[in-house]
This record gives C-alpha cells, sequence and structure tokens, in this order.
C-alpha cells in the first residue's frame, strides 16, 4: 500500500479524489433519479422513464468528445462553470417540466454533463509520475466501482422518504456542489509545458491553452480506436452482467438477495483493483477484457444466490483492473494537447457500451435463458478483447511530427519497468 499512500500525498491529489468522488456518486445516480420521477411523480411507464434515461444516455455519448474538445481550447474553468449552470437549469427545473419537454431537457443535460470524470482522470495524469500512474487510475477505477454502488441505492432510500421532485433537486444539488468544488481546485490538467514526463502546477498545465495541438490523424489511429474499442467492450459486458444477475435470481424466485449480489461484485471490484494497482507489471488490457470476458460466461451455471455471488465475484475481480487499465491507455496514447478530447472520447465509449449491453443482454434472455445473458455479456467483452488485440498489433512508423514520449506507448507489453520504447497502453 505504499505506492497508494505516495499517491494520495501528491499536493492536491486526496481533495480532487474526494470531491470527484461525491460527483462521480451523483452522476451515477442520475438514470435511476430520473427514472423514478418518471415514475413515481409523473406516474408513468417504466417504458416512458426509459425514453427519458436513454435520451440522457445519448447526450453523455454525444458531449463527451465535444466537452473534451473545449477542455482543450479553453481550460477547466470555463467549462465547469458552463455544466455547472446548465445542471442547475435542468435539475431545477425537471419536476415543472411536461413528459415531452423532459426528455429533450434531459438530452441537453447529457451533453453538458459535468465532466468530473475525464477532468480527474487528465489531473492523475498531469500530477502523477509515469511509474505512479498504475496505482493512480487503480484508485479512480476504485472510485467509479464505489461510485456505482452507492449512488443509486442512495437514490432509492431518499425515493421511499421524500417525493420524487425533491430527490431530483437533491441529486442536482449534489452534481452542481461537486463540478463547483473542483472548479474551485482547479486541478492540471497537463504537466508543466504540455510534457507528458511528469507532473505540473503551472498555469499553461492549468489551461492546457500552451500545449500543441496535433492533427487527429496523429493519435486517433489504430491503437487508440482498439483502445476505444475496449472501453466500449468492456462497459457492455458490466452493463449486460446487471441485467442477467437480476433475470438470474428472478426465475430463481430469489430476487430479494440482487442487492448482495451486486454489493458482492462491487467489493470484488474493489479488491481487484487495489491489487492491480499495487503490481509492479500489468497484463496486456485485451488480456484482462479477455479473462473478464471468459470468467463471465459460466456465471450463468448458477442458479441459486449463494453461487452466484461466487460467480460474479469473479467477473468483477478483473473489473476494475481492466477500466483502470484502459484509462491508463488513452493517458499514455493520447498527447498532452488532447488528452482532453482522448478522454471525452473514452467517456463516450463507455457511456455508449452501458447504453447496449442491456438490450444485448435482455435480447439474449428472452431467446435463451438466464444463462444466455451471461454468455451473450462475456462473448461481447471476448470479441471487444478480440479487435483491440488484433488493432493494437497495426506499428504506425515514427514520423518527425509525432510528440516526445508518446512512441513509448506503441510497444506490444503493459506499462512497467521496461526499457524505454517497449510500453504499450493498448497491451
Amino acid at each position: 500500500m505504499t505506492g497508494y499512500r505516495q499517491i494520495l500525498a501528491v499536493p492536491g491529489m486526496a481533495p480532487l479524489l474526494a470531491v470527484s468522488f461525491l460527483a462521480r456518486i451523483a452522476i451515477t445516480a442520475d438514470v435511476m433519479a430520473l427514472t423514478l420521477y418518471v415514475v413515481l411523480g409523473l406516474e408513468l411507464s417504466y417504458a416512458a422513464a426509459g425514453g427519458v434515461a436513454a435520451a440522457l444516455t445519448a447526450g453523455l455519448a454525444l458531449g463527451g468528445s465535444l466537452l473534451g474538445r473545449v477542455l482543450d481550447r479553453r481550460g477547466l474553468r470555463p467549462v465547469l462553470l458552463l455544466t455547472v449552470a446548465a445542471q442547475a437549469v435542468f435539475w431545477l427545473s425537471v419536476p415543472v417540466l411536461p413528459y415531452g419537454a423532459l426528455v429533450g431537457a434531459a438530452l441537453v443535460a447529457g451533453l453538458l454533463m459535468v465532466p468530473a470524470q475525464p477532468v480527474t482522470r487528465q489531473a492523475i495524469a498531469a500530477m502523477t509520475t509515469a511509474r505512479q500512474r498504475r496505482a493512480a487510475f487503480a484508485l479512480e477505477a476504485v472510485q467509479g466501482e464505489l461510485s456505482y454502488m452507492v449512488g443509486p441505492a442512495v437514490v432509492i432510500l431518499c425515493a421511499a422518504r421524500l417525493p420524487p421532485g425533491a430527490v431530483a433537486w437533491g441529486l442536482g444539488a449534489a452534481i452542481v456542489a461537486g463540478g463547483t468544488g473542483i472548479a474551485l481546485l482547479d486541478p492540471p490538467l497537463r504537466a508543466e509545458g504540455g510534457s507528458d514526463l511528469g507532473p505540473g502546477t503551472g498555469a499553461e498545465a492549468r489551461t492546457g491553452r500552451a500545449a500543441e495541438r496535433p492533427p487527429r490523424r496523429e493519435w486517433l489511429g489504430a491503437r487508440m480506436i482498439a483502445v476505444l474499442t475496449m472501453a466500449c467492450g468492456t462497459t457492455m459486458l458490466l452493463g449486460g452482467v446487471d441485467l442477467a444477475l437480476v433475470a438470474t435470481l428472478e426465475a430463481a424466485g430469489q430476487v430479494s438477495w440482487a442487492s448482495v449480489v451486486v454489493a458482492v461484485l462491487g467489493v470484488a471490484s474493489v479488491v481487484g483493483g487495489l491489487i492491480h494497482g499495487a503490481l509492479s507489471r500489468s497484463l496486456p488490457t485485451w488480456s484482462l477484457l479477455g479473462l473478464l470476458g471468459l470468467v463471465t460466461i459460466p456465471a450463468g451455471l448458477a442458479h441459486q444466490w449463494p453461487w452466484l455471488c461466487v460467480a460474479v465475484a469473479c467477473t468483477g475481480f478483473f473489473a476494475a483492473p481492466t477500466l483502470s487499465a484502459v484509462t491508463d491507455a488513452v493517458s499514455r496514447l493520447a498527447p498532452a494537447g488532447v488528452r482532453g478530447e482522448a478522454t471525452g472520447l473514452q467517456s463516450a465509449a463507455q457511456s455508449a457500451g452501458l447504453a447496449l449491453g442491456s438490450p444485448l443482454v435482455g435480447v439474449a434472455v428472452d431467446v435463451s435463458a438466464p444463462a444466455g445473458g451471461f454468455a451473450a455479456a462475456g462473448l461481447a467483452g471476448l470479441a471487444a478483447a478480440l479487435t483491440g488485440r488484433l488493432l493494437s498489433r497495426h506499428r504506425p512508423s515514427p514520423g518527425p511530427s509525432a510528440p516526445a514520449g508518446h512512441q513509448s506507448g506503441t510497444g506490444v507489453r503493459g506499462p512497467g519497468p521496461l526499457p524505454p520504447g517497449s510500453r504499450s497502453p493498448t497491451a
């Protein structure tokens, strides 16, 4: 745990993780809050609630890259001021909007969601050295898992005791507070002078305007597409697993145990993420995703909640490490001047995966059995891992315009104590 203590001792790191955790708890619960408001407040169907959730998710997927480009060009505080204001207006107006207007407003709110996750990832890359980043991104992945465990559960508990409109206001207040806190901390988004070689704290690091912005064709190549494909595949698998385990427990008449199984999944992911971050070397990203897919497929053989806990613990153990490896890969492949756009693309890919995972597994469950849902989720992960592996084998020819320090991210192995030029974030 010495590595984690060193990460938390980096100036500004602990406050950043704490404030971003508040924002991410609220953001992960936004779909649940809107679903409960539509069903309980407007007294409409779950299908209608799904329409609002789909609009918000579509906005998140579309807005990630857009906000990332603005972060690269304008800096942190203008983006946070814009998104915090947009979230305040949206959540205050939720209780007074008719359903049709709520769908449109949810799309805009998704487009202008406070970018807590991308900003945290960029700041981690800027505030840590290359040797610290695996542990730092492991903490970020664990933070994400904890937010998914806490956020929706808190909203459900509040909805049982408070009016749906009050729950929406409370959630909006938490998002606004988290975004405002990050703006006040104003963490650097890249190392001083735009370098990727170590942490920086200067004004250029905070605004990002001094860093050179290379053409997209120089960094959005086969290797970055491989990483984004694996990011999408990972969340597609995890989103599908949530639905598959509920379907399995429903078929067994044990739905009341769903919260226990989900908790085991989350705890196993936290443990796996912490272990991964403490290692001196990492497996290739495609291997981690492949293992995640392989251990997920046989989970469908478990028909009782105790055995399902064992099965999903295996899935969870590889979840946070895979997410952490994907984030590390993006940070290493993206030049400093476009890291905001790159992390935005990663968030968009992961949002798309979550949106696709549940329908894919739902179809598999409907046409076969709950076990088919786990198989579909696992196979989706394996397909993404294989695609990532094939794309990551492409070796671009070094050119004079390649930013210094980035050819070291084009090898075939994961980051570790290897000679310069042999590290690969996609591996």
